[in-house]
């Protein structure tokens, strides 16, 4: 098991795709044969695609009653051995919290696809946000970690799904694609290519599910229906997944392990690309994420074209957060920068790891910022 490269399940080539399009079609690359879900603006294209899609792979969908049947419904099918997802954004993610714990706890990998908008609450259901950042990683109590990507354009769409899974299976862990309003609408061309690297997950007959010696700490995964006797729950629990609730060194021992089969390996999982950084010392340098990258980009090549010393920093992934980047950045730049269509929640990760002033741009209208504002803001820095 592991990764294989397989051929691509539609004709390579070059399409023109929604970033809901994307998606769908990246899953199905990527494995994906059950899909549980719920509709919900605007991630309710994903589930309308996926549902015509999976008629023609044998696929699995079924439209449940509400997003916590959703979650649930796709962790159990991963553990029948199917490669699943689900779709939402909003109220639905928030819904989905409790269950998210479960499956970060019990070592499900599924993949969560979250298409964001303008909130708190129902807020504005068709207008763009990045308000959930910091949700799916501390939404659902206690200690846990998750693998989170933040593309910023329909090829990452549909990469990042594929990727999603095969990090999902391999860390046995929920992954999300942090998309958006403005991702899932925009339409794009897209590469196909002929082979896809897909992972498949560890078994191991016999061996306890839920530890390992590994030095990955990632114990391999049966399937319900291999006889392996499967206890899978939520409660303080060893190996083998017998309950040790009033054991303080079992829970200690899965805690830590849970925690350090991420962070351990993030120098795998973590994703950015730096723009400009090799020229020396920079007065300013942005660091931005998602859809706001793009126009972060177009503001950083002008400004260069201009002779200003700024440079970027994209985070292709958001968890785990690019701390030694940014600390080593940090200390050769004059200051950095942040803009977010939130209120500051990347930036607080920043500040915790510059070694230089941050400054912010904090965008809450449901519009994208564009990249005039990010260059009228960085005037009054450089």
């Amino acid at each position: 098991m592991g990764f294989r490269a397989i051929q691509s399940k539609i004709v390579p080539g070059t399409y023109y795709f929604s970033g809901s399009d994307a998606v769908a079609e990246g899953a199905i690359a990527g494995g994906c044969r059950f899909y549980g879900g719920y509709p919900i603006t605007p991630s309710s294209e994903i589930m309308e695609r996926i549902a015509r899609r999976f008629k023609e792979i044998s696929g699995v969908f079924l439209q449940m009653e509400d997003e916590i049947a959703s979650i649930s419904s796709v962790i159990g099918a991963s553990w029948a051995g199917a490669k699943a997802m689900t779709a939402t954004s909003g109220p639905g993610l928030s819904l989905m919290m409790e269950t998210i714990g479960y499956a970060a706890f019990t070592e499900t990998p599924i993949v969560i696809v979250d298409i964001q908008r303008a909130g708190p609450c129902t807020g504005q259901a068709t207008h763009v946000g990045s308000g959930d950042i910091m949700q799916i990683k501390w939404g659902s109590h206690g200690d846990y970690q998750i693998i989170a990507y933040s593309p910023w354009s329909v090829q990452e769409m549909y990469d990042f799904t594929i990727k999603a899974f095969n990090m999902a299976e391999k860390y046995r862990v929920p992954c999300f694609v942090m998309g958006s309003e403005v991702m899932v609408h925009l339409r794009e061309r897209i590469l196909v290519k002929e082979r896809v690297k897909i992972y498949d997950r560890e078994k191991s007959p016999g061996s306890p599910p839920f530890d390992t010696e590994d030095p990955d700490g990632v114990p391999p995964m049966p399937c319900f229906g291999e006889g392996e006797n499967l206890l899978v729950t939520g409660s303080t629990h060893d190996g083998y997944g017998f309950r040790k609730s009033d054991d303080p060194a079992a829970h200690e021992r899965l805690v830590q392990r849970l925690h350090r089969k991420i962070m351990d390996n993030r120098h795998e999982i973590i994703e950015t690309e730096q723009y400009f950084l090799e020229e020396g010392h920079l007065d300013v340098v942005v660091v931005a994420y998602g859809f706001t990258s793009r126009s972060a980009l177009y503001a950083i090549q002008d400004l260069h074209a201009k002779g200003k010393k700024v440079g970027l920093i994209r985070l292709r992934t958001l968890w785990p957060f690019a701390d030694k980047l940014i600390r080593d950045v940090s200390i050769r730049v004059g200051q950095m920068f942040v803009p977010e269509m939130n209120m500051g929640q990347v930036s607080t990760q920043v500040m915790q790891y510059a070694r230089c002033p941050v400054a912010t741009y904090n965008q809450t209208n449901g519009e994208t910022i564009t990249p005039k504002k990010i260059i009228e803001e960085l005037g009054s820095l450089i």
